[in-house]
């Protein structure tokens, strides 16, 4: 190939190539079917060859199949192959797409692996935790509480992404509690959003590794740790006297949290109290700390 057609070829793969964002979630895992929808005209791409195959129109379902070893979206109530077992679906503006009865920003990516399909929301890391903030804390609660939700929750994410817990499956976390609870854009609240956007990038660290910052709804009077142990968990009167028991009782308990809040602790202050041996860092676009 010469020269000329490997810039050109370059260019392309640059103009073509969807972008990719921060974290990926995994929001369907081994089904026959994928439904999805956008608000706004959107397209669809191989992913391997990085070319246009499909135009979606503006609210109307797509249902995607497995054929062989490819992708088929059906038209006409038929299945046609697109050539690729791998595909994102990104909007042409501004706009959200639909799958699961929840719209959510970012692009979808769809794989077929083993004749079985996964749905993937590709989301800038910010976006995402506008989706979990408000699915794990009630929005009502001390604003106080919700930044310290936030600074957990993003800490959880980026820490989780970084030990490739989910790699093998083409994704960082899933969108339940086995992670963290994630609703997309139809769970952001006003005063979520705000907590997300007041703490923009803070994350807790230890020895420069961001720490996955456990959290649970409550302990029922003291926090505990892992039989393992981990340097940051220490057990600590949990400030939920009264609350019914409810999670593992490991790292923050969100009732404790909301509770302090009321007795006005600052988020760093209940984050400061529930952990320990850790440092606030703030993340660069790239995760550099």
């Amino acid at each position: 190939m010469s020269a000329k057609k490997i810039i050109l070829f370059i260019i392309l793969m640059f103009i073509f190539c969807p972008k990719s964002y921060a974290i990926k979630i995994g929001l369907q895992t081994n089904v026959k079917e994928v439904k999805i929808a956008s608000s706004v005209s959107a397209e669809i791409y191989d992913s391997i060859r990085n070319k246009i195959l499909y135009e979606i129109k503006p609210m109307k379902v797509y249902e995607f199949k497995p054929k062989g070893n490819e992708l088929a979206v059906v038209i006409n109530k038929k299945p046609v192959g697109l050539g690729t077992n791998q595909i994102t679906i990104i909007t042409k503006q501004p706009g959200f797409l639909c799958s699961k009865r929840a719209w959510y920003r970012g692009n979808f990516v769809i794989n077929n692996w083993g004749k079985s399909l996964t749905l993937i929301n590709d989301v800038y890391l910010e976006d995402y935790l506008k989706g979990v903030v408000p699915s794990e804390m009630p929005s009502r609660w001390n604003s106080e509480a919700l930044k310290a939700q936030a600074i957990a929750a993003r800490s959880y994410a980026v820490a989780t992404k970084t030990a490739g817990k989910h790699a093998s499956k083409g994704y960082d976390l899933v969108d339940t509690t086995s992670d963290q609870a994630y609703g997309g854009a139809s769970a952001e609240k006003e005063s979520t959003t705000k907590a997300v956007n007041d703490t923009t990038g803070i994350v807790l660290v230890q020895n420069s590794k961001v720490i996955p910052a456990y959290y649970h709804a409550s302990s029922g009077g003291k926090t505990k740790v892992w039989e393992s142990g981990s340097s940051f968990l220490q057990s600590v009167p949990s400030f939920d006297e009264g609350t019914k028991k409810n999670g593992h009782g490991v790292g923050m308990s969100q009732h404790g949290a909301n509770n302090l809040a009321k007795q006005g602790y600052n988020a760093f202050q209940i984050l400061n109290y529930f952990y320990k041996d850790f440092k606030f860092a703030k993340l660069s676009e790239n995760w550099d700390l």
